[in-house]
């Protein structure tokens, strides 16, 4: 494992325990398809949730949330319509973003973007 692999570890671990704190149960990780991938599947109560984790060490370049741009949802929303196929569920669907900035605390956006 690389350095940036293990640090990107790193942040979906602190992600995960962060959002399960707030009560959310771990459905999945690093769900893979050939459309991208999804970091972690979450319930929220009865909502399905996609979370992005993005972790900068450093935010010369950018935030870690400002690196979610338009590509990049759109390849999460395919990602989630492929889970979906494969894991049926009638119930509503957000994708949160959480980001982590070197030491920083994680900043967890909920409902972060939609599907248009």
């Amino acid at each position: 494992m690389t350095e940036r692999q293990a640090r990107g570890a790193q942040a979906e671990e602190r992600a995960r325990a962060h959002l399960e704190h707030a009560g959310l149960k771990l459905l999945a990780r690093n769900y893979r398809c050939p459309r991208g991938e999804l970091d972690l599947v979450m319930a929220d109560g009865d909502t399905l949730v996609f979370v992005e984790v993005r972790f900068r060490r450093s935010a010369a370049f950018g935030s870690a949330a400002e690196s979610v741009d338009a590509r990049k949802r759109a390849r999460l929303i395919a990602a989630a319509e492929h889970y979906l196929l494969a894991h049926p569920a009638d119930r509503p669907c957000r994708f949160d973003v959480v980001a982590a900035d070197g030491n920083a605390p994680v900043e967890w956006l909920r409902d972060a973007f939609r599907r248009d």
